[in-house]
C-alpha cells in the first residue's frame, strides 16, 4: 500500500464492472442466454491476456505452483459463476443475489486470519460500511412467480460466496511470485475451459439470437468484464485484500444502479438507496 497505483486499478475495475453491469442483461433480453454469454466472456479473456502477456515480453510461469495458483484463481471465479446459474434455477434471485454478495466477507477474514493484514481505523469503518452495503445493493424485491425450491439452492449460495470470497486470497497469494500478466494467462485458460460445461447447460430448444444484437452485442459488453478482471488482478497485487475486495464489491453495483436509472429509469428501493449511501460513504473512507 506504500503506493496509490492499487487505488488506481481498483477504480479502473470498479468502472469496468460497474458499466459491464449495467448492459448485462441487454443480449440476454435480445434472445441471447446468459450460459452463453459465459462463453462469450471466456472468449473476450483472451485478447487481454495476449495484450497482457505481450506487455511483459511473453514471460509466463510455468512451475507447477504458478499453474496450480494461477487455475485456482481461475477456478474459483468461473466454476462460482456456472454454480450461480444453476442456483437461480432452484432459489430466486431476491434471495440467492444478497447471499453471493456476502464473499468480500470471506475476503476480509481470510486476509486477516492468512495474510495478517491490517487496516487503520478509518480504513475499518470504510471496510463495516461496505460490508453492510453490498447485500443491501444485492436486495432485489420478492417474485411471487418464483417460489423457494427447497435448501439446496442456499447450500450452492454459500459455496460461490466462499468461492469467490477465497478467490482474492489467491490471487494475493499468487501475485507474491508470480506476474499479474502469468496469473491472468492461467484464469483466462480454466474460464475457457469451463465453457463446454455452459454450453451444456444451456436449452437450445428455445429460439437463440445468433446475429448482431445477440453473441457480437456480448462481447462487447463481456469485454469490460474481461478488462476489469485484469484490472482486478493488479489491484490486490499492489492494495490490500482487506480494503481492496470491499470496496471493489460496494462501489461497482453504484454505479450499475445510477446507470440504470440514467438508461432504464429504474427507480431504486428504498433498501438499495441505503446501500448506495452507505458505499459511497465507504469509497471515501477507503481512498
Amino acid at each position: 500500500m506504500e503506493s496509490s497505483i492499487w487505488l488506481v486499478y481498483a477504480i479502473v475495475t470498479t468502472l469496468f464492472w460497474g458499466v459491464w453491469g449495467a448492459f448485462i442483461e441487454a443480449p440476454e433480453k435480445r434472445g441471447f442466454p446468459a450460459t452463453l454469454g459465459y462463453v462469450v466472456w471466456s472468449l473476450t479473456m483472451i485478447p487481454c491476456a495476449i495484450v497482457a502477456l505481450a506487455l511483459v515480453g511473453w514471460e509466463l510461469e510455468t512451475d507447477l505452483r504458478s499453474v496450480l495458483l494461477g487455475c485456482t484463481a481461475g477456478l474459483l471465479g468461473a466454476a462460482g459463476q456456472l454454480v450461480l446459474f444453476q442456483t437461480l434455477r432452484k432459489g430466486p434471485a431476491y434471495l440467492v443475489f444478497p447471499v453471493v454478495a456476502l464473499s468480500p466477507v470471506v475476503s476480509v477474514a481470510l486476509s486477516v486470519l492468512l495474510l495478517g493484514e491490517t487496516a487503520s481505523a478509518r480504513a475499518w469503518a470504510g471496510i463495516v460500511l461496505a460490508l453492510v452495503a453490498i447485500p443491501l445493493l444485492a436486495y432485489q424485491p420478492p417474485d411471487r412467480s418464483s417460489p423457494v425450491k427447497g435448501y439446496l439452492w442456499l447450500a450452492m449460495a454459500i459455496g460461490v460466496m466462499f468461492a469467490w470470497g477465497l478467490q482474492a486470497i489467491v490471487l494475493r497469494f499468487a501475485n507474491q511470485t508470480m506476474s499479474s500478466e502469468g496469473i491472468f494467462f492461467y484464469m483466462m485458460a480454466t474460464g475457457v475451459a469451463l465453457a463446454p460445461f455452459a454450453v451444456l447447460m444451456t436449452d437450445f430448444k428455445q429460439d437463440i439470437n445468433w446475429g448482431p444484437s445477440g453473441p457480437w452485442l456480448a462481447a462487447g459488453i463481456q469485454i469490460l468484464n474481461s478488462v476489469g478482471a485484469l484490472m482486478m488482478v493488479y489491484a490486490f497485487r499492489y492494495g490490500k485484500v482487506i480494503i481492496v475486495s470491499p470496496m471493489i464489491n460496494a462501489l461497482a453495483p453504484v454505479i450499475t444502479i445510477v446507470l440504470s436509472l440514467l438508461l432504464y429509469r429504474v427507480i431504486p428501493n428504498k433498501v438499495v438507496t441505503a446501500g448506495m449511501v452507505l458505499a459511497a460513504a465507504a469509497f471515501y473512507l477507503l481512498s
